[in-house]
């Protein structure tokens, strides 16, 4: 009677350990990778926000300056209100609009958030798990 015995052995413990540490190392660097990506995307969305709000300023300032002295000197003339009254009440209006749009460039900034709270936090236990001596 002969035995069918195996000779071949599976990986030792040594390469599983091995294949392990590559794999954790792999995880690392891409969760590094989508952390990286994830910061660009939020700085791209700050620029775009403070573009708008460069933007908005400038024009509201121009519009300002143009706008402000025609309407309020349409209001002298027309409706016969002291000089004075009439550039109150444009500026008035402007400083109202202006502040809406500095209100909407606030909001949008604070939608903005330059750390990914679950990559880094991820990305830290695993940084964490391989500082540790197992």
């Amino acid at each position: 009677m002969s035995a069918n015995l195996q000779t071949e052995s599976g990986p030792s413990v040594a390469e599983l350990v091995t294949g392990i540490v590559h794999d954790a190392q792999n995880l690392l660097g891409q969760q590094l990778a989508l952390f990286k990506q994830e910061v660009r995307e939020d700085i791209q969305k700050a620029r775009d926000a403070a573009l708008s709000l460069a933007l908005a300023s400038g024009l509201l300032f121009v519009g300002a300056i143009m706008l402000c002295l025609m309407c309020a000197y349409l209001l002298h003339e027309l409706a016969e209100f002291r000089l004075w009254s009439s550039f109150a009440i444009v500026g008035g209006v402007l400083t109202l609009v202006g502040g809406v749009l500095a209100y909407i460039g606030r909001e949008q900034l604070r939608t903005v958030h330059p750390i990914p709270e679950k990559t880094a936090k991820a990305l830290e236990e695993n940084l964490e798990w391989k500082t540790k001596p197992t």
